[in-house]
Order: structure tokens, then sequence, then C-alpha cells
């Protein structure tokens, strides 16, 4: 008999956990075979153990709701959500802390009005101590950057467009 608490990585709730500190994220989410874990902090003054809800992925939305959150909080979240992101950013694939540069107080992969090519690395994103390049999809003229060095990034953020 399995059930969804047999299915429970502890290790994987505990690198959730450590993304969450590492970015200084408000709440990390994944989905895995058939289950949606997300671990988020708590919001009270205190410090406080990363909250971790657990979800069948057919369950309703409502059903990982958080615990009731201070007024504050709705108004910290809203940034992540730019309402208008261009349709043909390059997106971030993974949860993560974005590097502009190989190391710090190296020269930028790119800047605004470089020319790339398909396969250039156009920026960093660390994520479980690994640095995963964001490379160009495809040749041409970097026209925005939406993100800062050493912003973190949920998965599908917009990060930059290259036209």
């Amino acid at each position: 008999m399995s059930t969804s608490k047999s299915k429970l990585d502890a290790g994987l709730v505990r690198e959730l956990a450590a993304i969450l500190r590492e970015a200084d994220l408000g709440e990390v989410e994944v989905e895995h075979e058939g289950l949606r874990i997300r671990v988020s902090k708590a919001t009270s003054m205190a410090p406080a153990a990363p909250t971790v809800v657990q979800a069948p992925v057919a369950a309703a939305p409502a059903a990982v709701a958080a615990p009731a959150a201070a007024p504050a909080a709705p108004a910290a979240a809203a940034p992540a959500a730019p309402a208008a992101a261009p349709s043909n950013a390059i997106t971030s694939p993974m949860v993560g802390t974005v590097y502009m540069s190989p190391e710090p107080g190296a020269k930028v992969f790119v800047s605004v009005g470089d020319k790339v090519k398909k396969g250039d690395t156009l920026m960093l994103i660390e994520a479980m101590k690994t640095f995963n390049p964001v490379v160009a999809e495809a040749a041409g003229t970097v026209k925005e950057i939406l993100v800062d060095d050493a912003q973190p990034v949920e998965f599908g953020e917009p990060l930059i467009v290259v036209e």
C-alpha cells in the first residue's frame, strides 16, 4: 500500500529548504512523480523552521495553500509576477540565483546591445551549488536584461530578451 506520505523524499525537502535559505526566497515548490511539495518560510517576526506542504498533483490549488500570511506578504509577492514580460523573453529553467559573470569582479557575459550566437552563455543560474548556463536559443542582439546580478529567480521567470 503506497500513500503520498511514503513517497515523500526527506532529502528533497532538505534540498528545497537549503535553496530557500541560500536564495532568500519566500517559498519553493516542486512537482515530481505525481506529488507536489512546497516549502515556505514562516511570515512571523520570530525565526522558524520552513513549512512543508505536500499534496497530490490532482488536488486543487486551494488544498496547497500556505498558512495565513501577514498583511505585508502579498505586497512582497507582487514583484515576482511582472505584468509586462515580453513574450519572446528567455525564461529561467529553474529556481536559483542569477549571476551575470563567471565569477565576482569578472566581465559580464552579455550587455544590452551585444550580438550573440546560438549557444552563447548569457548568464548562470546557481541551484544547489551547481552553476547552470543559460544560453542563447538563437543568434541575435540582446535587447533587454530583466534581472540583476545575484537576484533570486523562479522557474519560468523572464530573464533576458534576445531578438
